[in-house]
């Protein structure tokens, strides 16, 4: 009995010691969100609140020799992201990416993100009962505010009608075909990080002139309005009600953006404003601000918001020889790029947004761990260093921001 009694006497010593420490530990960092993941709740329904990552590099890195691991276990890394919470699946497409082939050597026997790709990755999503976000970016590769090509097959179009038709008809031709395959997106983004418009950087002569940074809003808005059209239609006779996201990046440009779409534009017929918002880069608006910005964008234009691109580092190594995006810039406060501060910033971004009134938070490529895969400017990953997965490709704590237990406005 006495040894008995020791026993329990050292366990419960043992307990008040680790409650106290982590006591300790969340009041010397005040703000911040303990990383204690037994305050978690089960997964969030996209309804409640979208908890995205885009993870279109997924089969790409599976190919090419990546391993994902989950307690230690080799696991699909689909199924790791929703057995974390994830509800929605972002994915990219191209429209003729023949260059994911070639930069190989020899050439890989298949393209990336293109239909193809993107079809299978949807397939995965929702066999897992996950949503999905599908994002056109109308162009053969990157489309971001410095780059907004179209697709080769376009270059030769020099009158704005017929562009217009092309964005209608490549739009409703990806979704009818994927609706008929019971794949239709629960959300699509009408472009990608379109700051000064689709194709606003077009520079084959006699291609129509349509950026909005220059004055062309009219002709922009007839292509947005082309497009989500197009995704109306195919919605109207699917059992997807689809939303349409309008995405630009950096918080500082979306007021400007979205009342001369909505006013000079005529674009209107739109659900949800997608922001990309890195705040080591956006640092017009402060970490601290997010929110309050947030919740004005909502009231000002009556729409839903989301942050639909966001990452944040959890070291400052690197796994491979490709130069990591980020790790030079300086820490938020409070935040180091550390694994306990890397879910203790995505979980107080995450409550941030919520407490704004604001719909989702969407985490981009936290998959892109480094691998034989090889994109434009190297092999391997740039943004190993800001995945959900460490070096040897064991996932960490920053994948259970999704299921922490948030506090909701109307709780």
């Amino acid at each position: 009995m006495k040894k008995r009694f020791s026993y329990f006497f050292l366990l419960g010593l043992m307990f008040l010691i680790c409650s106290f420490c982590k006591k300790n530990s969340s009041e010397n960092n005040p703000g911040n969100t303990s990383t204690d993941t037994t305050s978690t709740d089960s997964a969030y329904t996209v309804d409640k609140f979208c908890m995205g990552a885009d993870l279109s590099f997924a089969n790409q890195i599976l190919d090419y020799n990546g391993v994902y691991r989950d307690s230690g276990n080799v696991r699909d890394p689909y199924q790791i992201f929703k057995n974390h919470g994830l509800n929605t699946v972002r994915v990219r497409l191209w429209y003729n990416p023949t260059w994911t082939k070639t930069v190989y050597s020899p050439a890989g026997t298949q393209m990336y993100s293109d239909l193809a790709d993107v079809e299978k990755t949807i397939q995965k999503a929702k066999n897992l009962g996950m949503a999905v976000n599908l994002d056109f970016h109308y162009s053969d590769t990157w489309a971001d505010p410095d780059s907004q090509d179209p697709p080769s097959a376009w270059t030769s179009i020099t009158d704005t009608a017929t562009l217009i038709d092309s964005v209608y008809n490549y739009t409703y031709r990806v979704l009818s075909y994927l609706n008929n395959k019971g794949l239709m997106p629960e959300m699509v983004q009408v472009g990608n990080e379109i700051n000064c418009g689709l194709f606003s950087t077009a520079s084959t002569s006699g291609f129509p002139s349509t950026s909005i940074c220059n004055g062309y809003w009219v002709v922009q808005g007839a292509l947005i309005n082309s497009g989500i059209k197009a995704v109306r239609a195919v919605s109207a006779s699917s059992t997807v009600t689809t939303q349409v996201i309008l995405h630009v990046a950096d918080p500082k440009n979306v007021s400007w953006f979205f009342t001369n779409i909505i006013s000079k534009a005529k674009v209107t017929d739109f659900d949800i404003i997608g922001i990309s918002y890195y705040p080591l880069w956006h640092t017009t608006i402060s970490f601290a601000n997010i929110g309050t910005n947030i919740s004005t964008f909502k009231t000002t234009f009556g729409k839903k918001v989301m942050i639909v691109e966001t990452a944040y580092p959890w070291t400052t190594s690197n796994a491979d020889s490709y130069n990591n995006s980020f790790g030079t810039e300086t820490a938020i406060s409070g935040y180091p790029y550390t694994e306990a501060g890397q879910y203790n910033f995505m979980v107080a971004l995450t409550q941030k947004v919520i407490s704004a009134g604001g719909s989702g938070v969407m985490y981009w490529e936290p998959d892109w761990i480094t691998s034989d895969m090889k994109d434009l400017w190297g092999t391997g990953s740039s943004w190993d260093n800001v995945t959900f997965f460490d070096f040897n490709g064991n996932v960490l704590d920053a994948i259970d921001f999704m299921t922490y237990k948030y506090t909701f406005p109307t709780e």
